[in-house]
């Protein structure tokens, strides 16, 4: 959803906050574990919210933001405070608003308060009034109190991020990366970083909810935002009104994130004939970026390159940052995510690769590090969710045994990540989604998503039973609705949130 998708854009969807809070939470000892949750949640009485107008260009009109206290530790919720940064657009036809729909993003590390401004104009449309659209910026992201890990720069960068393995294999550099990322967390994050998590997002998102005085919400949640969605939906059944799931991973409560990633290494296969389809176009002769004249001898080319990069990088347009095999494969799967316009990139880098006398420019995500606070919340999240192996070697095996069958990952999706050397256990346990609950879920899924593939989406379904129908859409890429323009998708689920229109068996829409 991985729990990766969010990173690629949150260098520049960063909002201000003071830092009085911040400075706050950091000297507090405690971590945001198991909390009285249910009713007892609210034991201290939900703040009112001071609204002020946020609006952005390109955005909706009269959108508002204001901060939400939340308890640093559930376990004491009169104590210390964290500032959520909270967004909403209230319905332009009070005659046809029926409640609140909130928007939850991916990550972890999205911003629902940029999320709402990029999609708030689009969703108004389809809603035609029916509720206010609210969202917030978890813990440690965008608006929000922030914490950091003071990690170097070289450990911040998504490449690097990602776990990739050495060209022949071995991992003995992300074993001492991953573990300098989790002492450093250790040592300056503080309580903040220690309660980044799903639980306590679920549980920020009930004070949400009751500072809007509401007593019910409906929901569109994107990739990892529809794990904390269903999560709220186990937890809080009586919450819930109608509940979308838009590109959903695998609930496996025994792996969660860990399950998500590894599960990359397949999706990248099933997605990758896609861009290979396309860059084999004869189409693509006009602009130059055809790479074969069969889409078969895409895959093979792409590998040759990758494998000379290895060996020798290219100065790329950024100094200090070369064009390598790594560099090459976090763009081929940085692609996958999208649609044509991100294909036209991918060939472009690699035409570039192979022309001697061509400086390939890096994509935004590949060309620097990212913000200290970002990394540390996608660290925290991941690592304080569930218990990850701690044995190195059992992911040097993984490793090897990937790269066999999923050479376009090269054994990444498995690899180690600080998680391995994480000093904190999970607070909480994993929740187990069931099928006991309303029967007002709609879950919306590509067939070929490179990031929470249909294989994964497939066992969310399975796991809600009536709880829930599934529309698939036959085509690649990550997210669905309002995202590449398949009607029958965006009807179906703009059905359900505006009209209560639920399908009464799975849908297939065509792509």
């Amino acid at each position: 959803m991985t729990s990766y998708r969010g990173l690629k854009a949150q260098r520049v969807l960063l909002l201000g906050l003071s830092g009085v809070l911040a400075a706050a939470t950091v000297s507090v000892a405690a971590s945001g574990a198991r909390a009285a949750d249910g009713d007892r949640n609210g034991a201290a009485a939900a703040p009112r919210l001071a609204w002020r107008a946020c609006e952005r260009t390109g955005g909706p009109a009269g959108q508002e933001c204001a901060e939400l206290p939340v308890p640093l530790d559930y376990r004491d919720p009169t104590g210390p405070q964290v500032a959520l940064a909270v967004t909403r657009v209230r319905s332009d036809r009070p005659a046809a608003r029926r409640g609140t729909l909130l928007v939850l993003p991916g990550g972890p590390g999205g911003s629902g308060v940029s999320r709402l401004a990029q999609r708030g104009v689009a969703l108004q449309r389809q809603m035609a009034g029916a509720y206010d659209l609210v969202s917030l910026d978890p813990r440690g992201v965008g608006g929000s109190t922030k914490a950091g890990c003071g990690l170097d720069a070289a450990d911040r960068e998504l490449v690097t991020l990602r776990s990739w393995p050495a060209a022949d294999g071995g991992i003995a550099e992300n074993v001492a990366r991953s573990r300098r990322i989790a002492e450093a967390c250790a040592r300056n994050g503080g309580a903040l970083v220690r309660s980044m998590s799903t639980a306590n997002e679920v549980r920020d998102i009930d004070r949400l909810r009751q500072a809007l005085g509401e007593e019910k919400l409906s929901a569109w949640s994107v990739s990892y935002g529809t794990y904390v969605a269903a999560v709220y939906a186990q937890t809080h059944p009586g919450r819930t009104d109608r509940w979308v799931l838009d590109s959903t991973g695998d609930p496996d409560p025994e792996r969660v994130e860990r399950g998500w990633l590894a599960n990359m290494a397949r999706a990248a296969d099933d997605r990758f004939p896609d861009f290979a389809a396309w860059a084999a176009d004869p189409a693509r002769t006009a602009d130059g970026l055809r790479l074969a004249r069969r889409a078969a001898d895409v895959r093979p080319l792409f590998f040759a390159l990758a494998a000379e990069l290895d060996r020798r990088p290219k100065p790329s347009n950024v100094p200090g940052a070369p064009l390598t095999g790594d560099r090459l494969r976090q763009a081929m799967q940085t692609a996958l995510y999208g649609d044509e316009s991100a294909f036209a990139g991918l060939a472009g880098l690699i035409k570039a690769a192979q022309d001697p006398a061509a400086t390939p420019r890096l994509p935004a995500d590949a060309a620097g590090p990212l913000p200290d606070a970002d990394a540390a919340v996608w660290a925290a999240t991941i690592c304080n969710d569930v218990d990850w192996p701690r044995d190195p070697d059992a992911y040097r095996r993984a490793v090897a045994a990937d790269r066999v069958r999923h050479p376009l990952t090269a054994g990444m999706p498995v690899n180690v990540t600080p998680c391995a050397f994480w000093p904190d256990r999970p607070a909480d346990k994993p929740v187990r989604i069931t099928d006991r609950g309303p029967a007002n879920v709609l879950m919306v899924q590509n067939l070929r998503d490179p990031s929470t593939p249909y294989f994964g989406a497939e066992k969310m379904r399975a796991a809600l039973g009536e709880r829930a129908r599934m529309v698939t859409v036959d085509r690649g890429g990550h997210g669905v609705y309002l995202a590449h323009g398949n009607a029958c998708g965006d009807r179906t689920v703009t059905a359900f949130l505006r009209d209560g229109e639920r399908p009464r068996q799975d849908v297939y829409c065509a792509g």
